[in-house]
C-alpha cells in the first residue's frame, strides 16, 4: 500500500454509513485511491425502520441482514469489528474496544486505528429521559438484537397465555412513544396475534390483546400532519390499540407504567420508543462539540465544528436547517447527508470547495402492518404535498427502503434480492416463529 494513500474510516454502519463506505469503495478503494474502513460493532446491518417487523416476527434478520465483510469485499473496503471508546485529534487515531466472547474471555484487545479522514455515523439510541425504572423493565428497539429480545418474550407470553387462556384474560402490552416505531409496532402486533392463530396458537386472537400506545403529547405522529395523524389514531383504534395521548410516564415496573396524572398501566411486556439521543459515551468525545443529547455539532459541511478531518452525518450528527431547525432523525437525511459527505470527501481530498448541506423533505410515511399506510409527499416528489393512503402510501413506503438497497447493491441485485423475496414469501411461514 503507498504511504500517501489516505486513510478514510467511518465509524458506524447504518444507512448512511455503510452508503457512504459502499460508494468510497466503489470509488477510491477499487482503484486504490484511499483506504476505506468501516467500524461497527455488531456483524450485521438491518434497516432500522424494519426494527419493528423484526420484534414481531414479520421479517427474519437472519435471512435479511446484511454481512459486513461479505459487502466489504464485494465492494472494495475493509471491516474492522469494534466498538469506538475514544478519539485522539492529535495523532489522528481512534481506539477501539477489546473484544471479549460471552464468557468474558479477551478475543481481541485494545486497539488504535489511523485515520486521515474520519466520519462518525453512529446513529441513535432510545432516550428514557432518566425516567425511573424504564432501563431495567422496558425494551428498547434500537438494534437487531434488542428486537429479537422482544421477540423471544412475545412469543412466551403468547404461548403462556394459549395455554392459560381460561384463567388469563388478556395479554397486555405498552408501548411508550407515539412516533413511527410506536405506531407500527402497535399495527404489527395484531397481524402477529393473527397469523400465530393460524399456525395454532389456541385461544390467541385481536381480543386477547391489549396494547396500549402511551404518547405525551397532544396527538401520534407529531412529525406528520394533524390529517394523517388522526387518520392513523383511526385506524389503530379500529384495530383494537388503546391510544393515550397527553399522558406522561413517570416511572416503570415490573408490571406495569405510572403515569404523571397517577393511573397505572398493566403490561406484560414494555417497550420505550419515545424521542432518541446519540450515545451517552459521545458527550465530548475527542473534545469535540455536542448539544444536550450528544450530538456532534456540525457546520454545514457536515464537518465538526471544531476539527475538519471530523465529519458526522445522520442522527449522531446535530446539522441546523436555515430556518433554525434542526434536521430530523430520518432515514432519508442519512441517506442525503451520506451522498454529501461522500461529494465532500472527494472535494477534500482534491482541493476543491466543498459543498453545504440543504436537508429536503421528501415526505413521511408510516406503516399500519399488512391493514393501511398512511402518510405525505412533498419536495420535488409533488407541488407542495400530498396526502396518500391506502396501497399507493405502501408502495411508497417499500420504495424507501428499496432505494437503500439500490445505494448497496444497485439495480440489478436489488431486483434479484425482490425477486428471492417474493419466492421467500411462497415458501416460508409469514411469520418467524422461533
Amino acid at each position: 500500500m503507498k504511504t500517501d494513500v489516505k486513510k478514510i474510516v467511518i465509524v458506524g454502519g447504518g444507512a448512511g454509513g455503510l452508503e457512504l463506505a459502499t460508494s468510497l469503495g466503489n470509488k477510491l478503494g477499487r482503484k486504490g485511491k484511499a483506504e476505506i474502513t468501516l467500524v461497527d460493532r455488531n456483524q450485521s446491518h438491518l434497516w432500522k425502520p424494519l426494527l419493528h417487523e423484526v420484534a414481531t416476527g414479520a421479517l427474519d434478520d437472519g435471512v435479511d441482514a446484511l454481512s459486513y465483510l461479505a459487502h466489504a469485499r464485494n465492494n472494495s473496503f475493509h471491516f474492522q469489528l469494534g466498538t469506538l471508546i475514544d478519539i485522539n485529534r492529535e495523532q489522528r487515531t481512534i481506539r477501539l474496544a477489546c473484544i471479549n466472547n460471552e464468557q468474558g474471555e479477551e478475543l481481541v484487545p485494545e486497539r488504535d486505528m489511523a485515520y486521515d479522514i474520519l466520519v462518525m455515523a453512529l446513529g441513535s439510541v432510545s432516550n428514557d429521559f432518566g425516567t425511573q425504572g424504564v432501563k431495567e423493565n422496558c425494551i428498547y428497539l434500537d438494534n437487531p438484537k434488542q428486537a429479537q429480545l422482544f421477540h423471544n418474550n412475545m412469543l412466551n407470553l403468547f404461548l403462556k397465555f394459549s395455554a392459560h387462556s381460561n384463567e388469563q384474560e388478556r395479554v397486555n402490552i405498552a408501548i411508550v412513544g407515539g412516533g413511527a416505531t410506536g405506531v407500527e409496532l402497535s399495527a404489527e402486533l395484531h397481524n402477529a396475534v393473527k397469523q400465530l392463530h393460524s399456525y395454532g396458537y389456541q385461544g390467541l386472537d385481536n381480543k386477547a390483546l391489549n396494547i396500549t400506545l402511551v404518547e405525551a403529547g397532544e396527538r401520534i405522529l407529531p412529525a406528520l400532519p394533524p390529517r394523517i395523524s388522526a387518520s392513523a389514531h383511526h385506524e389503530l383504534t379500529n384495530l383494537g390499540v388503546n391510544v393515550l395521548t397527553q399522558t406522561m410516564v413517570t416511572s416503570a415496573e415490573t408490571n406495569g407504567l405510572h403515569t404523571k396524572n397517577g393511573d397505572f398501566i398493566k403490561a406484560d411486556l414494555m417497550v420505550w420508543a419515545a424521542g432518541i439521543k446519540a450515545p451517552d459515551f459521545m458527550k465530548d468525545l475527542g473534545g469535540l462539540e455536542t448539544n444536550r443529547i450528544n450530538q456532534l455539532v456540525v457546520l454545514p459541511t457536515l464537518q465538526t465544528t471544531l476539527d475538519s478531518t471530523i465529519f458526522a452525518i445522520g442522527d449522531c450528527a446535530n446539522c441546523m436547517q436555515a430556518n433554525g431547525i434542526p434536521v430530523p432523525p430520518r432515514a432519508q437525511a442519512a441517506h442525503q447527508m451520506a451522498s454529501l459527505c461522500y461529494h465532500n470527501i472527494l472535494a477534500l481530498m482534491n482541493g476543491s470547495d466543498l459543498k453545504s448541506y440543504h436537508y429536503t423533505d421528501r415526505g413521511s410515511l408510516v406503516s399500519l402492518s399488512k391493514y393501511s399506510t398512511v402518510g405525505s409527499l412533498m419536495g420535488n416528489l409533488t407541488k407542495g404535498s400530498m396526502m396518500i393512503e391506502g396501497r399507493l402510501a405502501r408502495l411508497a413506503y417499500i420504495s424507501l427502503y428499496r432505494m437503500h438497497q439500490v445505494a448497496l447493491f444497485g439495480y440489478v441485485k436489488t431486483g434479484l434480492i425482490m425477486l428471492v423475496g417474493g419466492i421467500n414469501r411462497i415458501i416460508r411461514p409469514r411469520l418467524k416463529l422461533h
